[in-house]
């Protein structure tokens, strides 16, 4: 590809893209190669400066010094420890969490911490039920495979 800057008969400077200089020169001749502004056909490439390599090489972007992110806050830290503590200590029941959490309460299975999901109005019963349970500060990750 080749970039030229052009002018027309009537003075009209604009700019243009072509697959090479002879292709340039070929649409031309044809006649169709024409002004951006009054579409006369008499267009000639305009004087430009052209882009001319040094011959040496431009200094490559360094890394930043800093890193982007800033480190993490101490709140940031300690729920990040607590989101460890409770997912090693605890059984992901996922859906099932309502359903799990009343038969612990009733003692129809065994006493163990749990974590799961629950829609607003089943964890709303399981309160009025008298079920304790609280919501995390936090989503836990849910396996894929």
């Amino acid at each position: 590809m080749i970039h030229y800057a052009l002018k027309c008969s009537e003075d009209h400077r604009f700019e243009s893209w072509f697959q090479s200089a002879a292709a340039f020169d070929k649409l031309q001749a044809a006649g169709m190669v024409a002004c951006a502004v009054c579409g006369t056909s008499k267009v000639d490439r305009d004087l430009m400066a052209p882009r001319v390599s040094h011959g040496t090489a431009r200094p490559k972007p360094q890394a930043p010094a800093k890193p982007l992110s800033t480190p993490a806050s101490p709140a940031d830290k300690a729920l990040a420890e607590l989101k460890a503590h409770i997912e090693k200590t605890s059984e992901d029941v996922g859906r099932d969490f309502a359903r799990e959490a009343r038969a612990i309460h009733l003692g129809d299975a065994p006493s163990r911490a749990i974590r799961g999901e629950a829609r607003p109005e089943e964890a709303r019963k399981l309160v009025e039920d008298g079920v304790p349970i609280a919501p995390l500060p936090f989503k836990v990750g849910r396996k894929t495979n």
